[in-house]
Formats: structure tokens, C-alpha cells, sequence
């Protein structure tokens, strides 16, 4: 299991746009994707969870990824929550 910290850049947040492009590449892994926001699970496959979970621009979030391919993961998934709108 991988954890990094990561400090959302998106302008926006993680609204719809930004949200099913997270969900859509989350699901292309085996991994277990979550995010963790102030010690809440979300479960990092499932649109409805990320949206709800209302990430904003500058909020500190935790991504963790459990499986065979949890580096490259976590990788992936760091740059989508990096990039500037």
C-alpha cells in the first residue's frame, strides 16, 4: 500500500470535469484507489463518492493505492490532481 500527501492545484477543485477524468483513470488500475479528506475514505472508483467528497483548490487530500499496480497509480492519478485547469 502507497499513501502521498497531495495539495489539489486544480482551479476548481475536483468538480464534475476534473472528477470523472480521476474516476475514469482510477478505474483503468487494479489497485485499490481511495482519497482520504480530514480521516474520511473515499473510494477513489466511484463518481459519486468524489463528488460528494467536494475537494476545492488548495485542500490537502492523502491518495492511497493497494494493488499490483499502486506506484504507477498513484503517479498517474498525483498528476491529474496537480494539473492547472
Amino acid at each position: 500500500m502507497l499513501e502521498k500527501k497531495i495539495v489539489v492545484q486544480l482551479e476548481y477543485g475536483l468538480h464534475a470535469r476534473p472528477a470523472a477524468a480521476f474516476v475514469k483513470r482510477a478505474s483503468s488500475f487494479s489497485s485499490d484507489i481511495q482519497l482520504l479528506k480530514k480521516e474520511k475514505a473515499i473510494n477513489g472508483k466511484s463518481i459519486m463518492g468524489v463528488m460528494a467528497a467536494a475537494i476545492g483548490k488548495g485542500e490537502e487530500v492523502t491518495l492511497v493505492a493497494d494493488g499490483a499496480d499502486e506506484a504507477e497509480a498513484i503517479a498517474e492519478l498525483e498528476k491529474l490532481l496537480l494539473e492547472e485547469e
